[in-house]
């Protein structure tokens, strides 16, 4: 568990350097992302107060969901397939990557038969890059419109990856053009949408996504260690 503490301390200062040079002082959640790593590291988490964890196959999340329960905030960050739903609505606080209609419709049914609104974030492509999820850009504002007469869903922002890139620059344009997207549409001020959260930045470009405004990273490896 040592690692871990030293890691978070020095992504607690990465964080809190970016946000500095950007002149922000709102909070940025830190979603520890334990994908193939085991619930003993989940414990460590816990006990680190690192109380906001991400899960990317439904599976795996299952499995882990009913040893820790709701120990933590999970957050579904994979690609959710239809048939999975069911493991995931009502026991995450945030599906992060909702890419489109028919994924959400079903996250509605499910949601209503259990009686809840479940929170969830469009997954955008802005990169383009054919081997990601995600909706093209001009596909967010239709599809908000169709999601916001669903009832037991909420969409409370967008998520977006970008390119492995080491061209910082180019990077931050992506992130930049997730925020300006964000504006647009919080200007159509769309019924049942609010644009409360910008999940944006991984491992290896947080800060950078917290210079073009994420308020939500998700950061595995740098944290936890190499898989």
């Amino acid at each position: 568990m040592k690692h871990i503490e030293k890691n978070l301390k020095d992504i607690i200062e990465k964080i809190n350097i970016a946000k500095e040079k950007a002149g922000r002082n709102d909070e940025v959640l830190l979603v520890g992302v334990t994908k193939t790593f085991p619930v003993a590291v989940i414990e460590d988490s816990i006990s680190l107060n690192i109380l906001d964890v991400g899960e990317n196959k439904a599976q795996e999340f299952k499995e882990k969901y009913d040893i820790i329960k709701n120990r933590v905030n999970w957050h579904f960050i994979g690609h959710l397939q239809k048939n999975k739903v069911k493991y995931v609505v009502g026991k995450v606080k945030l599906i992060h990557s909702v890419d489109s209609f028919e994924l959400a419709k079903e996250i509605s049914n499910k949601a209503q038969k259990l009686d809840l609104i479940q929170d969830i974030l469009l997954e955008v492509n802005i990169s383009g890059e054919e081997s990601k999820f995600g909706l093209n850009k001009e596909a967010v504002v239709p599809l908000l419109k169709e999601i916001s007469l669903l009832p037991g869903i909420k969409v409370k922002g967008l998520m977006t990856m970008a390119p492995n890139s080491r061209d910082h620059e180019y990077v931050r344009s992506i992130f930049r053009k997730l925020r300006e997207l964000r504006d647009e549409i919080v200007i159509l001020d769309i019924a049942n949408i609010s644009m409360e959260y910008l999940s944006m930045g991984m491992s290896q470009d947080y800060e950078l996504a917290i210079l073009e405004g994420a308020n939500v990273i998700r950061v595995g490896s740098s944290l936890y260690g190499n898989r």
